[in-house]
């Protein structure tokens, strides 16, 4: 499994998802970032609900606390947040009677932990939907991170970690230049992880997510996150503050939410650990690994994507409206009046991409199933493609 990927990234991406997210979730990711927003000074939280009577808890046989202590109130925390009683909330005891009843976590550890929780009114204004604006830009976007810092960057972390590249790409068909640009997308190859106590960010999200149509859907997303960041922690034998990540959640050099950690991080340096955040090997082979259970496909080689031209009748319209997924044949985008720039290769499917460019023409292209599993990262198609030309841009500034 949204992704830092800076503010203006996460904003752009709206949770479009990957990310995971989305972090927006991202079934990676949340996959955006941007671990230095702050909330204002002095600001109260006003979604909290009223204190109710927690329900009983079933006895249990597992003693977590035997692995794990609660982090002390003076954790590092390098960000604005309200110290906030979560248990009044009775959706928070609720989620507690959850745990205890079902993954068999002591009540009092849990709830010696949440005391410590701070309630982040900077992650509830990041996630609330951008404002109408601008129409959406491809180049605007892609300037952001198609950029000679970002390149050089990427440069480096393929050189210092060439053979681990190597490795997963043997490993798992994954290219090379697709594994580094995600990781460059996400956190310019973790100079920017996020720092926000994930349990902090996803209490509060989980539970006090903002007025929107989906809200309920969210907070669910985020609830069940939460869960996953209490059961990683238990696994991996790691103190649940010591998790730091971005606004929404999502932690490590390729944003990987809770719950991707545990279905799709492996352990690629075999230490006997699974660190995305000190790590690169396990974020590379993580990041292969996610890619292939989202549809990847080691047998398509070249680029997933290729430029075409569209007929002025428009009979290609209602191929846009195919989803996240590739199902036309080269045949049938010619029968609808797209023309390939170069020849699609025999035996794939494709679906048809539209990158818009503000008040210039839109571009479009013709992309196969590996495409798509990028944007099951992040459910946008500019971030698959900013994923594929960042890649590309390192690769070609390695071999000058």
């Amino acid at each position: 499994m949204k992704s830092i990927v800076p503010l203006v990234a996460a904003l752009a991406l709206a949770f479009s998802p990957i990310g995971v997210a989305g972090a927006a979730a991202k079934d990676s990711h949340a996959p955006a970032t941007q671990s230095t927003a702050k909330a204002k000074a002095g600001t109260k939280a006003s979604t909290k609900a009223k204190p109710g009577k927690a329900k009983a808890g079933k006895p249990v046989s597992i003693k977590s606390s035997r692995v794990l202590k609660a982090a002390p109130a003076a954790a590092v925390i390098d960000y604005d947040g309200e110290h906030s009683n979560f248990l009044e909330w009775q959706a928070m005891r609720d989620f507690i009677d959850e745990m205890v009843g079902k993954h068999g976590f002591e009540r009092a550890w849990l709830e010696s932990l949440f005391r410590e929780a701070r309630f982040i009114d900077s992650a509830v204004q990041l996630v609330k939907p951008a404002p109408p604006g601008k129409p959406k830009n491809w180049q605007v976007y892609r300037d952001r991170f198609i950029e000679p810092i970002r390149i050089a960057a990427g440069v480096r972390f393929w050189n210092e970690h060439a053979a681990t590249l190597a490795r997963a790409e043997a490993a798992y068909g994954v290219p090379a230049e697709i594994i580094v640009g995600i990781i460059g997308i996400e956190t310019i190859y973790g100079r920017d992880t996020g720092k926000f106590r994930v349990l902090d960010t996803l209490s509060t999200l989980a539970f006090a997510y903002p007025e929107t149509p989906n809200r309920a859907s969210r907070m669910a997303f985020f609830r069940s996150e939460l869960a996953n960041t209490l059961l990683f922690a238990r696994e991996h034998k790691i103190e649940p503050f010591s998790l730091l990540g971005s606004f929404a959640g999502a932690v490590g050099m390729p944003q990987f939410m809770p719950g991707s950690i545990l279905r799709y991080g492996v352990d690629f340096n075999g230490d006997g650990k699974l660190d995305l955040r000190n790590s690169p090997e396990d974020a590379i082979g993580s990041v292969a690994n996610f890619l292939v259970q989202h549809g990847w496909n080691p047998e398509h080689r070249g680029t997933p994507v290729v430029k075409v031209d569209v007929s002025p009748n428009r009979a290609w319209e209602p191929l846009l409206e195919r989803g996240l997924t590739a199902t036309l044949t080269p045949e049938a985008l010619r029968a609808a009046g797209v023309m390939p720039e170069t020849a699609l290769p025999a035996g794939r499917l494709y679906g048809l991409v539209d990158l818009q460019n503000g008040a210039e023409p839109t571009e479009y292209w013709a992309a196969d199933d590996n495409f798509f599993a990028i944007t099951k990262y992040n459910r946008s198609y500019f971030y698959a493609m900013s994923v594929i030309e960042l890649g590309r841009a390192v690769s070609a500034s390695r071999g000058r």
